[in-house]
């Protein structure tokens, strides 16, 4: 099974919500367990919200889902300054600054950030899906 949602979007912190609201139901219908879904919805919500409040005045992000059998691939791009990922290390006390990259840490089965200098930062999120039994995914992903 391989299911692919792919979204270019405004930077307005109206898209957050969409974004969050068109992959969860994505993953409700495919019948991943709702704790799951929850991570991979707060993940997404923390990178597409560091894009509204980091990215550049005007720029356009987007965002790339990938569900392959039971992983979740999500890669969120922007176009602004990017940013050094490795001032915020894992272990620090959390600052209001940095608290989402902490938050994706905790809850990603791997992260990856790319800073492109002066074209912006790419954030690589990955999640395994857990499908209630005789769920859709649950049944595709078996194929």
């Amino acid at each position: 099974m391989k299911v692919t949602i792919a979204l270019r979007l405004p930077r307005d912190a109206a898209s957050v919500s969409v974004t969050r609201q068109i992959l969860g139901a994505e993953l409700e219908v495919l019948g991943v367990e709702r704790d799951i879904t929850e991570d991979v919805q707060l993940m997404l919500t923390e990178a597409c919200s560091n894009v509204i409040r980091h990215a550049t005045e005007g720029d356009e992000y987007t965002v790339s889902v990938e569900l392959v059998d039971d992983r979740c691939l999500i890669t969120v791009v922007d176009t602004g300054r990017g940013f050094d990922p490795d001032k915020i290390r894992p272990g620090l006390p959390l600052a209001e600054h940095g608290r989402g990259l902490q938050i994706m840490r905790a809850l990603a089965d791997d992260v990856r950030f790319m800073n492109r200098p002066r074209q912006g930062a790419i954030v690589c999120l990955e999640k395994t899906l857990k499908f209630a039994a005789d769920s859709p995914g649950h049944l595709l992903s078996a194929h």
